[in-house]
């Protein structure tokens, strides 16, 4: 082993293999292009060239690589949703985690750490309860739980009757998870470029070309583009992108917070959420104590982080740790969510022939990353809309059949 690191270091050429496409000119006609290297659009370049042999494709992006809300996550997983389509939908997408490091050849770092929700009143209580029977029903690891589960589960979590809103019972989520949100976007990326799908970063769509009520190019700061379809994933700028090819969304784009303190000595395994006072805490395997919470108040395409949502974040914290009054922040940072009226996602077809969306995700677009990837892949490979996904469909809202998952955010925005 030192011998073959002394022979990798002292090499002229380096040795190591080239994981993106490097930069170079654009075709002027790709099979598909998709809007937004994120997890999401990088899972569907990865899942059309291995499942479907589709590799004339261009994954476009106006940043970096996993640069957007990708980046900018709290890298949490679960599955224990509350209608039946949600249920189904993410938990496939977290049986499709357990693999993923296998499947590159590469760390994602996932640690199967569980969930705790919080239930701070009567009604909460009878909320989870159906919860937990939805999620058991459909194979989901979830279980009300009292409060002397919970101290043994969390015994620095304060569990004092007389706080302002005391813990009355809580939410086991067993499947509960986190992953190295980077890793999940390289690693699908890294299986696509080496199948033949083409990277391409600082590329901007700054139009969608419709003749006839057909989607046939895209404009970018590089070019225009042909092609046959195209699929938009580019998360908080849904709205922004689904106007160029003319569709308007039900969408609304609000900043979501968070923030990471300094590392401290590990004694928080689950991943705590307490919708109530909102804010989720979870402790990462460095030490760092995550926080997050509710989304900002007002509709704005911004990622600035204020001073006013790290105190809410702070005082929501402290009411169920005090222990973490004397903990540093080490940095505060902020994405762009796209949410839906339902709080579900909103993918599949649109009024535009062969283009394809995958928005509306607000803030569960990770969790559900490897399912969104595979289902939209077959979208585009066999033009028909995957049963899984079906209740997602844009029309849904014209119908009234709305996939109602507000009941089951991890901190109520």
């Amino acid at each position: 082993m030192p011998f073959g690191l002394l022979k990798y270091g002292l090499r002229k050429k380096y040795p190591a293999e080239r994981h993106f496409t490097p930069t170079k000119p654009l075709k002027s006609h790709y099979d598909v292009v998709i809007i937004g290297a994120g997890g999401h659009g990088s899972a569907i370049a990865y899942y059309l060239a291995k499942t479907h042999g589709i590799t004339k494709v261009a994954l476009i992006d106006k940043g970096y690589l996993g640069g957007g809300n990708t980046a900018r996550n709290t890298a949490v997983i679960r599955s224990n949703y509350l209608t039946e389509a949600g249920v189904k939908f993410y938990r496939d997408s977290v049986e499709l985690y357990q693999n993923l490091s296998n499947e590159f050849g590469y760390n994602i770092m996932m640690e199967n750490r569980g969930q705790l929700t919080l239930a701070h009143s009567d009604a909460a209580i009878r909320s989870f309860r159906w919860r937990a029977e939805v999620n058991q029903h459909l194979g989901v690891r979830s279980e009300l739980v009292d409060r002397q589960a919970i101290k043994a589960m969390v015994p620095n979590l304060n569990l004092s009757e007389n706080a302002r809103f005391p813990v009355l019972a809580g939410l086991w989520h067993a499947d509960g998870a986190t992953a190295r949100h980077d890793a999940v976007v390289w690693g699908y990326a890294r299986g696509a470029c080496q199948r033949g799908v083409e990277l391409h970063q600082l590329t901007e769509a700054q139009g969608i070309d419709v003749e006839g009520g057909r989607v046939v190019g895209v404009r970018t700061n590089r070019g225009r583009i042909r092609c046959g379809v195209v699929v938009q994933a580019v998360a908080g700028a849904s709205s922004v992108v689904g106007q160029m090819a003319g569709i308007k969304l039900p969408i609304h784009s609000f900043p979501l917070q968070a923030m990471v303190t300094q590392p401290y000595k590990p004694i928080l395994t689950p991943h705590v959420s307490s919708p109530h006072v909102h804010v989720y805490v979870h402790q990462t395997s460095r030490g760092e104590f995550v926080i997050g919470g509710g989304s900002d108040p007002y509709p704005l395409y911004h990622t600035r982080a204020t001073l006013d949502q790290k105190e809410i974040l702070s005082a929501a914290t402290l009411e169920l740790f005090p222990f973490l009054a004397q903990a540093k922040i080490l940095r505060q940072w902020a994405g762009t969510t796209d949410m839906t009226p339902d709080y579900s996602p909103i993918m599949g077809l649109s009024p535009v022939e062969n283009y394809y969306l995958d928005a509306g995700w607000g803030t569960w677009g990770f969790k559900a990353t490897p399912i969104s990837g595979k289902m939209m892949a077959e979208l585009v490979a066999t033009g028909r809309v995957p049963a899984l996904i079906e209740p997602f469909e844009l029309e849904r809202f014209y119908r009234f059949e709305q996939v109602n998952e507000a009941g089951a955010t991890a901190a109520s925005h």
